[in-house]
């Protein structure tokens, strides 16, 4: 079994040998395998689990070419048609379910308070901006846009200061564990390093919106991950839905690791 990562010389996929080891403990060998290696052999392995492959942002086109290619020769989890389209923000525009209000293009911006600026395909808070100027939050956008980036403009929803977001974790499409993550704009820093979380019970409206976004999306899914804030009416909406390389919080939850294992063994039964 693959587990695949990138080339990480800072070695921070601090869920890597937890899951190897979960793995082991179903009997299922596994290593990690970089995505881009070129003498990585993907027949030889019964299938391919896409985890920490953090560095697609730069290189998507060559990424999920490799999804595609990976996938004829072996089993690919998440499938690549999935990751294809998870990896494009857009997506967001087909699910048919609440999500945060986002506007597409660099002109034109509605009047928000504060607003945050991204492009649709992006990780980690990367190229991302969160500004109470209406102008900079344009020039941000067109900037991206010429250069070749498609923008997302949203709101920053003061509400997620106090409550967070809440990410669901699901395994084979069955709920395992929900965190509360705190804002990753909320200081003056942002990017991974300044995410903390804790362990939560998601609402049953939360549980019921998860559960409306994950069955707009077909095929297998060995774990996905829902992010959920709270719009200022209090409804749920979905911030971003996470199927390609989402970190899981497994140890934050008791058992997490050996949940995906048991979801894993099931898909290849």
């Amino acid at each position: 079994m693959a587990y695949v990562t990138f080339a990480d010389p800072d070695g921070h996929d601090d869920e890597r040998e937890t899951v190897l080891a979960a793995w082991a403990e179903a009997g299922i060998a596994g290593r990690a395998v970089r995505w881009d290696d070129p003498e990585a052999d993907w027949g030889s392995f019964q299938a391919a689990v896409v985890r920490s492959t953090w560095d697609y942002v730069r290189r998507r086109a060559e990424f999920t070419a490799w999804a595609h290619r990976a996938a004829g020769l072996t089993r690919l989890l998440n499938p690549a048609p999935v990751i294809e389209r998870n990896t494009d923000k857009t997506y967001l525009r087909e699910l048919g379910v609440p999500v945060v209000p986002t506007h597409w293009t660099d002109t034109g911006l509605p009047l928000w308070d504060e607003y945050v600026v991204k492009p649709a395909i992006s990780a980690g808070a990367r190229d991302t901006i969160r500004t109470a100027d209406r102008e900079e939050a344009a020039r941000h956008a067109a900037a991206l846009r010429s250069g070749g980036r498609t923008p997302m403009i949203q709101p920053y929803l003061p509400m997620v200061e106090a409550e967070g977001e809440t990410s669901l974790v699901y395994f084979g499409r069955v709920f395992s564990h929900a965190v509360r993550r705190s804002a990753m704009l909320s200081g003056s820093a942002a990017g991974v390093d300044n995410v903390r979380a804790a362990l939560r019970d998601p609402a049953p409206d939360q549980l019921e919106l998860a559960g409306r976004v994950l069955a707009g999306i077909p095929g297998d899914l060995l774990y996905a991950r829902v992010d959920l804030v709270r719009l200022a009416g209090g409804e749920p909406a979905l911030m971003e839905l996470e199927l390609t390389e989402p970190y899981l919080y497994l140890r934050w939850a008791p058992g997490s690791a050996d949940r995906l294992a048991a979801a894993l063994k099931a898909l290849l039964t």
